[in-house]
């Protein structure tokens, strides 16, 4: 006789300004070295935060211990306000869905069967929206067209949207997304962080990995700053973005400077003829 495990309860709708995540004094070790060291984060619902710093600043292992998919070695995580190691796989399934740098898949799945894996959380009873989703996602990033056509066969930046389809998909209200930016051109990048401030309006949460600050200046609500597995800064791009704070994390002479039309602030190297 099988005895069948109770299905995981979805998450209630959350309020805006709901904690969904929270690091707390995180500390992590990787491979013998200090990669984190009391961090201190929280991601609120109805907001994008972007992490942003140099390469090695611990952005990517951030996210990572925010997913629970990395082990904190002090402080803790808190998804939903409970810590990370008290949810089961399927119950974090549920409430939060993770975009990694790269997608690899062995096996020939088309891009639809791809996207249709974000719905595997709700398996089960109940799942007639299944469709509905996965057409919404593909919709969305663009990618319905390529539907029957092999995961394999895209290009990068046309897998980085099916990847991103993928997590929309999967409907969770804290979404954690590793550079979904790195691979797209010009019209796609906006189209990914229009995509993230809808997600927050409409009452999800969203934590997405940066290198472009011009992006994260236009689309965060709030940004923090990493350097050298600390936050350097963390609040809104106006108040974040100095020229003084970026040029010393980036070690690289920095300019913010106001749209000229607009006035929201602008990002970029200082550069000498």
């Amino acid at each position: 006789m099988r005895l069948l495990r109770p299905r995981p309860t979805p998450p209630s709708p959350a309020t805006p300004g709901d904690t969904l995540a929270r690091a707390e004094g995180l500390c992590v070790r990787l491979g013998g070295r200090d990669v984190l060291r009391g961090v201190d984060v929280t991601v609120r619902a109805g907001e994008v935060v972007a992490l942003v710093g140099p390469n090695g600043a611990g952005k990517s292992t951030l996210l990572g211990a925010l997913a629970a998919d990395i082990p904190a070695a002090g402080g803790v995580v808190r998804i939903h306000g409970r810590p990370a190691t008290q949810w089961s796989a399927p119950e974090l399934a549920l409430r939060r869905a993770v975009l990694p740098q790269s997608v690899t898949l062995t096996f020939p799945f088309s891009v639809e069967d791809v996207v249709r894996m974000g719905r595997a959380p709700w398996a089960g009873p109940g799942t007639e929206d299944d469709d509905a989703a996965v057409a919404e996602a593909m919709r969305q990033t663009e990618v319905a067209e390529f539907a029957p056509r092999p995961f394999s066969a895209l290009s990068g930046g046309e897998r980085a949207r099916v990847a991103l389809a993928r997590v929309l998909a999967q409907r969770a209200p804290l979404l954690l997304l590793d550079e979904p930016t790195a691979a797209l051109d010009l019209k796609h990048q906006e189209l990914v962080l229009r995509l993230c401030r809808e997600r927050a309006r409409a009452g999800d949460a969203v934590v997405v990995v940066l290198h472009d600050l011009g992006l994260a200046a236009a689309y965060a609500h709030r940004v923090a700053v990493l350097q050298a597995g600390r936050v350097a800064a963390d609040g809104p791009p106006a108040e974040v973005f100095s020229e003084r704070l970026l040029s010393e994390v980036y070690d690289q002479p920095v300019e913010v400077l106001p749209h000229p039309r607009t006035g929201a602030i602008l990002v970029g190297p200082r550069r000498h003829p």
